[in-house]
């Protein structure tokens, strides 16, 4: 909103009194001009959006004093402008008498428009009390003397106005708006764990929706203690800026923690996804170890002579653990829980690793029959393709061989050595059989 200027210029003073009848008509011209524009910035300042507010707000500290203050001034206002309307009114009426103004006429025009000839009472005067010094029941002023008293006063009250309505405008809305951003990081804030007395960011939430709520609370009640007047010297009412420090603070503080929030809901989510990945991982180990046991009892049936490894079961500590991560993770202890991720997955692929060489040791001896029986048919392919599959010893050694390695329990060491000594026949029966100069494959 545009706020009215100060009062246009006085008139000056001539060195002489008016000389003549067309001299004395300018001057009440330009009364009559200055006449308009004081009264139309007084009811701009009477209408002023800022000086209603002023008007019905329960103010405090610098605020209720300058205001009383001002009010003061607009009341001795308006009764300098009507001592001024009076005087103009009068030089009008004396002007009026006369076509043409006698010398008489003339002189008391001059005293009237140039003199010290308004009488105003003692309290307007002296500015509504704003002066120190003995009080006097009446002082004299010139026209131009009383509109530089009205403009003195004018200019103060205006800036009272003007530099409160400016901090109203500026702070309370953006600290609305402030707060509605603290509420919603709040309710974002809780749903990641971070609360007041369990996260230091929870406890600098609650300390800057404190902070706003005084911060709107003074603002509304004492806006001129926000107010930082212009350093350029200008006298211009209104001159100056709202004082944004306190509401600028709270504003980075939240942005702070607004990181802070976004930092903790990335640990959560990296914790949900790590958890699941260490529930794989040791689901994997439990599965991997029964299948040992279960492997272990087959080679226990079908080997025999064979020392089979103990086949331990899944580790106790690693999944009352992760029942604590779990746990930590519902109650949003993104503190410990991090910590415990990281010792966890290390000891958990450790655990799958040992699963693993478990049941690659319980099912060695599984491997080594498997690797006999594939031995020995390979031998008895190569007998048959060089038409000795009817040999009598290599059969009989095969038979004894094949026997040991399909029965049940399995004696590896002696099928080891039948299919050894099958071997050994077979070789020696392919040799005469070779070509001279060259060696079988």
């Amino acid at each position: 909103m545009g706020v009215p200027g100060p009062f246009p210029g006085s008139p000056g003073r001539p060195d002489a009194p008016v000389p003549d009848r067309e001299e004395v008509d300018r001057a009440l011209a330009r009364l009559g001009a200055e006449y308009e524009a004081i009264e139309t910035s007084l009811l701009a300042l009477q209408d002023h959006a800022g000086r209603r507010l002023l008007e019905g707000a329960d103010l405090a500290g610098t605020t209720k004093e300058r205001w009383a203050a001002a009010e003061r001034s607009i009341t001795v206002l308006w009764s300098l402008f009507d001592a001024y309307t009076a005087a103009l009114e009068e030089a009008r009426e004396l002007r009026a008498r006369r076509r043409w103004p006698s010398p008489e006429d003339l002189a008391e025009l001059t005293e009237l428009l140039h003199g010290d000839g308004v009488t105003v009472p003692g309290a307007a005067a002296a500015g509504g009390g704003a002066e120190s010094g003995p009080a006097r029941l009446s002082e004299r002023f010139s026209l131009e003397g009383l509109v530089e008293r009205m403009n003195g006063l004018y200019a103060r009250s205006l800036d009272v106005i003007v530099a409160a309505d400016a901090v109203w405008l500026a702070l309370p809305a953006r600290i609305d708006l402030l707060s509605a951003e603290l509420q919603r990081t709040r309710s974002l804030a809780h749903s990641v764990g971070v609360r007041p007395g369990e996260h230091p960011a929870g406890d600098d939430l609650e300390r800057i929706t404190d902070e706003l709520v005084r911060l709107r609370a003074q603002v509304i009640a004492d806006p001129l203690a926000f107010w930082v007047s212009s350093s350029t010297g200008s006298s211009a009412p209104g001159g100056g800026r709202a004082d944004t420090a306190r509401y600028d603070r709270a504003a980075r503080a939240l942005e702070d923690i607004r990181r802070e929030v976004a930092a903790v809901l990335d640990v959560r989510q990296d914790a949900e996804r790590r958890l699941m990945q260490l529930r794989d991982v040791l689901s994997r180990a439990d599965r991997t170890l029964t299948e040992a046991r279960q492997a272990r009892g087959e080679v226990l049936a079908k080997i025999a002579a064979s020392e089979v490894p103990a086949v331990s079961g899944p580790s106790t500590a690693l999944h009352e653990q992760l029942a604590a991560a779990a746990d930590y993770r519902r109650r949003s202890q993104w503190h410990r829980l991090s910590p415990l991720l990281d010792s966890l997955e290390e000891r958990a692929e450790d655990e799958l690793h040992r699963a693993r060489e478990s049941l690659t040791a319980v099912t060695a001896p599984l491997a080594v029959r498997a690797e006999l029986r594939g031995r020995l048919d390979a031998y008895k392919a190569k007998v048959g393709r060089h038409g000795m599959a009817a040999d009598p010893l290599l059969t009989e050694r095969y038979d004894v061989a094949r026997r040991m390695l399909w029965s049940a329990p399995c004696d590896l060491r002696a099928a080891e050595q039948a299919v050894w000594r099958y071997q050994q026949a077979a070789a020696e029966a392919l040799v005469p059989q070779q070509p001279e100069g060259r060696g079988e494959s």
